[in-house]
């Protein structure tokens, strides 16, 4: 692929090297009910890649023997199509773990998922939940027809179990993706924006809004290519850099294992197969992974980089600095 080609060139993005790791971010498979322009997975129904039974019992392992993990942060494709998805959230919950579900929201609604929803509730999963504008047009143009409303019906069960309501524990955030060769808009008035139209329009509620930079690599990155903007597109990026938000990207206290068990920096580094910096090896498996071999370790940083630090900076816990940003709006 073009993308991947181009951002596997040398670069000048400042060296990073990994903290005290408190994140486990596992892809459980390219498997999904929708295919979203934006997709940095390229995932969609006729993927067929999903994480084993065998490795997800290593990540099982992994976690006990790692005390130092606080955070599993579960995603896709859609992660909940993973067979094993609600033994992951089991596992993880009795290791004492805080449990984040990437959730589409329309896997709510799909036939033999009906009670998701009241499980995730049970088990006090935190739900980042992709609706990447707070009008129905922009939505389904971005990631099919009819997929606003059905994501609608998906906010409205988890309110009803309390999900996003204050007092109630139960956590729900949204995320919103430019829809095209844009920065995000800056994230709190944003997220007043949608508070205020989905809350007065709709009745739903939710907790907090993430902001997040379309990343220049897979399905986006080819999209960015064919319309001649993929160039432009870094120029932006490179141009918005900003040093400070190096001290805070996700890499720093993040490590992320791809469906076959190989571990990586980022969830972007696995999707352009950029290994760890680990010595000899070409890959680093989840069963030979420790802790202590990863802290410290220099992060493998390319073009691309300049997603995470540009403007007010994203991450997957949305921007970084929601004070520097463009004025806010959802139809970018």
């Amino acid at each position: 692929m073009h993308a991947t080609v181009h951002l596997l060139t040398s670069s000048d993005f400042p060296p990073l090297a990994r903290r005290a790791i408190e994140t486990l971010q596992l892809n459980l498979g390219y498997r999904c009910n929708q295919s979203c322009v934006h997709c940095h997975v390229n995932a969609g129904p006729n993927r067929k890649e999903e994480m084993t039974d065998e490795t997800i019992e290593a990540v099982i392992h992994f976690l006990a023997a790692s005390p130092e993990i606080r955070s599993i942060d579960l995603t896709g494709g859609a992660p909940e199509l993973n067979r094993n998805f609600r033994r992951l959230v089991i596992a993880a919950r009795a290791h004492g773990l805080r449990v984040i579900d990437r959730c589409n929201l329309t896997i709510l609604e799909q036939p033999g998922h009906e009670d998701l929803a009241a499980f995730l509730a049970a088990h006090g999963v935190e739900i980042v939940a992709s609706l990447p504008c707070y009008q129905e047009e922009n939505v389904d143009k971005q990631r099919g027809a009819g997929t606003f409303v059905a994501s609608l019906k998906g906010l409205r069960r988890l309110n009803a179990l309390g999900y996003g309501r204050a007092d109630s524990g139960l956590i729900l955030d949204l995320v919103y993706n430019p829809q095209g060769a844009s920065l995000p808009p800056a994230q709190a008035a944003l997220e007043a924006d949608y508070k205020r139209y989905l809350g007065e329009r709709y009745g739903i509620v939710f907790n907090r809004l993430y902001t997040m930079a379309n990343m220049p690599i897979q399905r986006f990155g080819s999209m960015l290519i064919s319309k001649g903007q993929f160039n432009s597109y870094m120029s932006t990026l490179r141009a918005a850099h900003r040093d400070e938000n190096l001290e805070q990207v996700m890499c720093r206290s993040l490590i992320s294992v791809d469906w076959q068990g190989y571990v990586y920096d980022c969830d972007f580094n696995q999707q352009l197969g950029l290994a760890l910096m680990d010595g000899d090896r070409s890959r680093l498996h989840i069963t030979d992974a420790t802790i202590a071999m990863l802290e410290g370790v220099p992060i493998r940083v390319a073009d691309h980089c300049y997603g995470c630090t540009a403007g007010q900076g994203s991450s997957c816990g949305g921007a970084l600095d929601s004070e520097t940003a463009p004025a806010p709006t959802c139809s970018a």
